[in-house]
């Protein structure tokens, strides 16, 4: 049983810069009312300390990105997903079992074109092991697995429009890893939640989806971490996690990253409910429960970490309230493809999204899919193959992106 804390010690553990535990990090998720503006004043104090240390003051960075879905194929049964579909109805639409190589180069050279950095490669965890018809696809054009196939599309996109690609295949071993990541600058996988309960259990959201099982996501992020790998992951808020869980979740990262400094930025989610899903009738995260969330997470990762929420699930007010939590990445945000895991919340326009951060009091600035201290750490972060990729979109002194139009170059950079 988690020991109990009252808010109030709890938030004077906080303002003292106290090591946060799980019974100061429950008691801060449950703030509510007064007690929550204060948390979300600590935690904004934070990220304007780690910000005006490494001479970004009010900066809040978001990537300009397309969004790649690779395949939609999956052999997890997610409850909450929408983005997942099966062989059978991609036929009927009359699309193929994975986006084909052309198909790929051209949505990243339309991204090029608009300035574009970011190239996010979007699937489903290891379809072939579920659906013949993905292994089918695969041999017949000489791939071995997916993860192959994401390899050969990531390296197309290198070298034909020089945006950077960003992989997010689902679990993978330390081997497959490495293997991405000469063609990769960074990687990620949401953790999600540690409940295992939520997997185990029957009718629980990951029941039945071998990919979710937290030992399992636990186990790549420190794998990532290992082979120097800039990695993105983060939790989902609302999905059925109770307020002890959805705290371990966030000491968790915490501790993988204590470990190997690789976690670039943690992204906080707030769940919001589909048609067609298995929990379309599951009410929305509540909104001072999310910015709870966001702020908590700021006060555990501390200073330094980005801590990132997507602007398309909440509206323009509400961004407001995130940037008061502590956020200080929007994370990847696209002037052409729509986000395909969250289709019917279009991406703000990035004017708007420009005003709403000054309106904070805050200025949006890009970046690459790379952090900055990852871009500037060089080849401890950066495998020397995108060595060149990294160096002609990004800038020098500060590792944030630069004002340049992504054009293709052969890889590896580097032989």
């Amino acid at each position: 049983m988690t020991e109990t804390m009252t808010i109030d010690d709890a938030l004077a553990a906080a303002r003292a810069g106290d090591a946060i535990d799980l019974p100061v990090a429950r008691a801060l998720l449950a703030a509510t009312g007064d007690d929550l503006v204060e948390v979300q004043r600590i935690a904004a104090g934070l990220r304007d300390a780690g910000l005006d240390e490494v001479g970004r003051a009010g900066q809040i960075t978001y990537s300009r990105k397309v969004f790649i879905p690779l395949t939609r194929l999956c052999r997890d049964r997610c409850h909450y997903c929408t983005f997942v579909t099966i062989p059978g109805k991609l036929a009927r639409a009359g699309h193929g079992m994975y986006l084909d190589l052309d198909e790929v180069v051209d949505l990243a050279r339309n991204g090029a074109r608009l300035g574009c950095k970011e190239a996010l490669f979007t699937l489903g965890d290891r379809p072939e092991d579920r659906w013949p018809q993905a292994g089918e696809w695969l041999a017949a054009r000489g791939y071995s697995s997916t993860l192959d196939y994401v390899r050969a599309a990531a390296v197309a996109v290198l070298e034909e429009t020089g945006l950077l690609p960003h992989l997010n295949p689902g679990v993978m071993s330390a081997e497959e890893m490495r293997r991405l990541r000469p063609v990769a600058p960074s990687m990620g996988m949401m953790l999600e939640t540690t409940s295992r309960r939520l997997f185990t259990e029957k009718g629980q959201p990951h029941f039945g989806s071998p990919d979710k099982d937290p030992i399992v996501r636990l186990q790549v992020l420190d794998d990532a971490g290992a082979e120097r790998i800039p990695f993105t992951t983060g939790i989902l808020v609302g999905i059925g996690e109770s307020l002890t869980e959805r705290a371990e979740s966030l000491l968790a990262i915490a501790d993988v990253h204590r470990t190997h400094g690789h976690i670039q930025e943690v992204i906080v989610q707030n769940f919001r409910a589909k048609p067609d899903t298995a929990m379309r009738g599951t009410p929305d995260a509540e909104m001072s429960e999310f910015l709870a969330a966001v702020a908590v997470a700021r006060i555990v990762l501390g200073p330094r970490m980005r801590v990132q929420a997507p602007p398309n699930l909440v509206s323009g007010e509400e961004c407001a309230a995130l940037i008061a939590s502590g956020i200080d990445d929007w994370g990847g945000v696209s002037p052409l493809t729509p986000d395909h895991v969250n289709p019917e919340r279009p991406w703000p326009n990035l004017d708007v999204l420009a005003e709403i951060t000054a309106a904070s009091g805050h200025t949006l600035t890009e970046r690459i899919t790379a952090q900055p201290p990852y871009v500037l750490g060089g080849a401890e972060w950066i495998d020397s193959s995108l060595a060149e990729h990294v160096s002609a979109v990004s800038d020098p002194s500060t590792g944030l992106a630069a004002d340049v139009i992504p054009h293709g170059r052969p890889w590896p950079a580097v032989a």
